[in-house]
C-alpha cells in the first residue's frame, strides 16, 4: 500500500508540473500563494511575498523562454522593470497556449498576462488591460532618400509607376488594394528576404510589412542604401486604423495592482525608458503607444 501511495503521489506531482517553464528566477509552488483563492489585495500580497506569477505564450518578440531558461521578450522586460519599481523583484513564468491565457488568468493560474496581447473590446469583457506598452502598424521601406516620395499606401496608389513588394499571403496585399493600389502594382514575393532583395534590385520602389518585422529585416540586411519611412501614415481600412496596441492584462478585481502598474508605465514612457526596453526587440519610436489608453481601445 505504501508503494502504491508513493507512486500515486509522484504521478500527481508530475501532472502539476506540466505546462510550467523554467525562468531566470527560482520556481515556487502553488502552496506559496500563486494559486491562492483568497480575496486579499494582489498588490499587497505581491509586495509581501516579493514575487508575482505571469502567464506567457512563448512568442517572439513578446514573451519567450531562452534555451538557458531565461524568461524575456518585450512584454516581459517592460513588466519586469515596472514590477521592480513597485517593489516586486521576481517573476515566475507559466508557459500557456495563447488561447488559454485569459482562462488561465481568470482561474488564478497566474496573476498577470505578459504576452503582448492586443487590446480589443471582446477581450476587455473578460480581463482588465493595462494601458498599451507598444503599438504595431504597417511600415514602408524605400531606397535611400525616398525618391518616389512615398509616405502612405495612398501615395503608392497615386503613382502608377510605383511597385511594392508584399510577402505571399500577407494581409498587406488586402490593405494595399483597399487603399486604391492597383493589382499590377503589387509584386508578390515568397518571403521577407525576397522583398528586400526586390527593393535592392530595383524591381520595386517599396516594401511593406509590419513595423518590427521590417525593422528586423533592415537591421539584418545592413544596407545603407535602404531606409524605413519614419513618417509613414497608417492606412485606414473601412474607416478603421489598422494599428494594434498590446498590453499586460489583469483580473477585473485587481484594480489597485493595475492602477499602480499603469502609473509606473506612464513614468517609463515619459522618461524615454520604455523605448530603451523595446528597442532590442525590434521596436522603434514608431511603435510607441503615445497617449492611447486601454479604456479607448476597449470600447466597441
Amino acid at each position: 500500500m505504501k508503494k502504491l501511495f508513493s507512486y500515486a503521489l509522484c504521478f500527481a506531482l508530475a501532472v502539476m508540473l506540466v505546462g510550467c517553464t523554467s525562468t531566470d528566477i527560482n520556481s515556487r509552488t502553488e502552496a506559496n500563494g500563486e494559486k491562492s483563492t483568497n480575496q486579499e489585495n494582489l498588490l499587497e500580497r505581491a509586495n509581501q511575498q516579493g514575487f508575482i506569477t505571469v502567464g506567457f505564450a512563448n512568442e517572439k518578440p513578446y514573451a519567450y523562454a531562452t534555451p538557458d531558461g531565461k524568461l524575456t521578450g518585450e512584454a516581459v522586460e517592460v513588466a519586469r522593470e515596472i514590477l521592480k519599481r513597485m517593489g516586486i523583484n521576481e517573476m515566475n513564468g507559466v508557459l500557456t497556449e495563447f488561447g488559454s491565457l485569459i482562462p488561465g488568468l481568470k482561474a488564478k493560474r497566474f496573476d498577470i498576462i505578459t504576452a503582448g496581447m492586443f487590446i480589443n473590446p471582446e477581450r476587455s469583457k473578460e480581463v482588465a488591460f493595462a494601458n498599451p506598452e507598444y503599438s504595431i502598424g504597417e511600415a514602408l521601406a524605400v531606397k535611400k532618400g525616398n525618391p518616389a516620395n512615398l509616405h502612405s499606401y495612398k501615395d503608392i496608389a497615386g503613382n502608377k509607376d510605383v511597385k511594392v513588394a508584399v510577402m505571399v499571403g500577407a494581409i498587406e496585399a488586402e490593405y494595399l488594394t483597399k487603399s486604391g493600389v492597383a493589382k499590377e502594382q503589387i509584386v508578390t514575393v515568397p518571403d521577407q528576404p525576397s522583398a528586400i532583395s526586390a527593393l535592392q534590385a530595383g524591381r520595386v520602389e517599396a516594401v511593406t510589412m509590419t513595423g518590427p518585422s521590417l525593422q528586423a529585416m533592415l537591421d539584418s540586411t545592413k544596407d545603407d542604401q535602404l531606409e524605413r519611412v519614419m513618417d509613414f501614415k497608417q492606412p485606414e481600412i473601412e474607416g478603421k486604423n489598422v494599428r494594434g496596441y498590446g498590453a499586460a492584462a489583469f483580473r477585473k478585481e485587481d484594480t489597485a495592482f493595475r492602477e499602480a502598474f499603469n502609473k509606473e508605465l506612464d513614468s517609463l514612457q515619459k522618461s524615454g525608458k520604455l523605448l530603451e526596453i523595446l528597442e532590442p526587440f525590434g521596436f522603434t519610436e514608431q511603435e510607441l503607444p503615445e497617449d492611447m489608453t486601454a479604456e479607448q481601445l476597449s470600447q466597441e
